[in-house]
């Protein structure tokens, strides 16, 4: 593309792609809820998807911790995300970890239709591997938010989604009492 060309695009509504990511407990869903709120508080229409196997709180309603919610549109694949989110102008994912691996190119062509994109999910699974399509979502992203947890052993940062059972799935669902928070010293003590 030219310079000119360029210019000449100056004020359009340009699409972008926001990644939150971070350990179990450390805020994520929260921090999309946020601006996610904040985007209709602005009156943008607004379009929000989670996996339909995440069932811990709603069915169909995006919930953190804190039990603050949004409603969202639980999807089997991210096609659905690219068919029913195209007519908006922000679409929130939510647990992006449990996507399938075509949810980066899901994002990137509604980021070329000129639509804001904001992401959250596990940067890595319990055994501290990057996990499912985040690690491809944080490579195209323009915004990379990484937030922490408090590490239960010692008080320090956690970036770590610590599993207190013995069961070697990739993907299990819980909550506190299957995982815990740890920072890096902590995580490998184990």
């Amino acid at each position: 593309m030219l310079f000119s060309e360029h210019k000449s695009r100056k004020g359009e509504n340009r699409g972008s792609i926001e990644v939150i990511c971070g350990s179990m407990f450390s805020g994520k869903t929260e921090e999309l809820i946020r601006r996610l709120k904040r985007a209709q508080i602005a009156k943008l229409s607004i379009e929000i998807f989670k996996p339909r196997t995440d069932t811990r709180y709603d069915e169909s309603a995006v919930v953190s911790h804190d039990l603050n919610s949004i409603q969202s549109t639980p999807v089997d694949h991210s096609s659905a995300v690219l068919l029913l989110g195209a007519n908006t102008q922000v679409v929130g994912i939510d647990e992006a970890q449990f996507f399938d691996d075509n949810l980066p190119d899901v994002c990137n062509q509604l980021a070329q239709q000129g639509i804001r994109v904001i992401v959250a999910g596990l940067d890595m699974d319990f055994s501290g591997k990057p996990f499912g399509p985040m690690p491809n979502l944080m490579a195209i992203a323009e915004h990379v938010t990484k937030v922490n947890a408090v590490c239960v052993q010692c008080g320090n940062p956690a970036v770590y989604s610590f599993r207190k059972v013995a069961n070697e799935a990739k993907v299990l669902l819980g909550e506190k009492d299957i995982y815990e928070p740890r920072c890096r010293l902590c995580f490998h003590a184990d």
